[in-house]
C-alpha cells in the first residue's frame, strides 16, 4: 500500500501502529535515501561475518525485510531472529515470513527486556534513534554482551551534524529527496511534527562513542548519504 498516513492533519505523536505498519514498506523506500542499497549492504556484510549455524538477530525488525533478504541470500544454515515491540509490525512480518516459507523466528516484545542469546551478527537499522538517549548505552552494552568474540553489530541511523550551517544544508537535501518521492510539503511537515521528541538523532561521532563506551573495539562508518549513516561495530 502507498504511504498516505500524513495527508490528513495529525493529533498524536508518531507510533508504529496498524496505520503505519500497513504502509511501512512503501514508507521506508520513499523516506530513506538508498534504502535498498543499504539493505543489500547489511545483508551481504552480515553473511561475511556469520558462520554456519550461528545466529543473526535483527532488533527492531519491523516487517522483516532485512531478515528475509538474508534468508534468501545465505548459502549456509543460519538461525535468524527478529525482535520488535510493535504487534502490528510483527503481524506483517509473520505474514511475509509465512508467504516465503522462511525459517525465521519472530519475537514481539521490548528489546530492553529480551535475552539476545549469542550471535555472530546483531542488526539494528534505524532503531537506536527511537530509544531514549539515557538508555542507548545500556542497550549497546546488551548488544555487545550478545555477540561472540569477533562478532559485529551493523546499525543505521539518521544523523545530525555539529556544524549548524552544514546540518541545515543536509536537511534541505533530505527534504528535496522526499519531495522527489512524491511527498507534499504538508505531509513532510506533518511527519516532522509527529516525530518531534520521538526520533532523536545523534551525530556520527556520538553514535561511534556510544558503541565504544559499550565495549566495542572498533566502530566505522560503512555508508553515508546526507543525514543518514550505516555503521559497523566490531567486538
Amino acid at each position: 500500500m502507498k504511504d498516505r498516513v500524513f495527508k490528513q492533519p495529525i493529533n498524536k505523536q508518531f507510533e508504529f501502529d496498524e496505520t503505519v505498519a500497513s504502509v511501512f514498506d512503501d514508507m521506508l523506500g520513499r523516506s530513506i535515501p538508498f534504502y535498498t542499497e543499504v539493505l543489500n549492504l547489511v545483508c551481504e556484510l552480515s553473511l561475511k561475518y556469520a558462520t554456519k549455524d550461528s545466529t543473526i538477530t535483527d532488533l527492531g525488525c519491523s516487517t522483516a525485510n532485512t531478515l528475509l533478504a538474508i534468508y534468501k541470500t545465505a548459502k549456509f544454515p543460519l538461525r535468524l531472529v527478529g525482535i520488535d515491540n510493535s504487534e502490528a509490525m510483527c503481524l506483517r512480518a509473520r505474514q511475509k515470513v509465512k508467504a516465503y516459507g522462511a525459517d525465521i523466528e519472530l519475537i514481539c516484545g521490548d528489546i530492553m527486556e529480551q535475552n539476545f542469546g549469542t550471535n555472530s551478527v546483531i542488526i539494528a537499522n534505524y532503531m537506536f534513534q527511537f530509544i531514549r538517549p539515557p538508555k542507548r548505552v545500556e542497550l549497546a552494552k546488551k548488544i555487545f554482551e550478545g555477540l561472540n568474540k569477533g562478532g559485529v553489530c551493523i546499525f543505521s541511523e539518521k544523523i545530525i551534524y555539529e556544524n549548524k550551517a552544514l546540518n541545515k544544508k543536509m536537511i534541505d537535501l533530505y527534504l528535496s529527496f522526499k519531495k522527489g518521492q512524491g511527498y507534499s510539503d504538508f505531509e513532510i511537515s506533518q511527519k516532522r511534527e509527529a516525530l518531534e521528541n520521538v526520533l532523536v538523532p545523534y551525530t556520527e561521532n556520538e553514535n561511534k562513542e556510544m558503541m565504544m563506551e559499550a565495549g566495542f573495539s572498533e566502530v566505522v562508518s560503512i555508508f553515508k548519504y546526507a543525514n543518514f549513516a550505516t555503521f559497523l561495530a566490531i567486538k
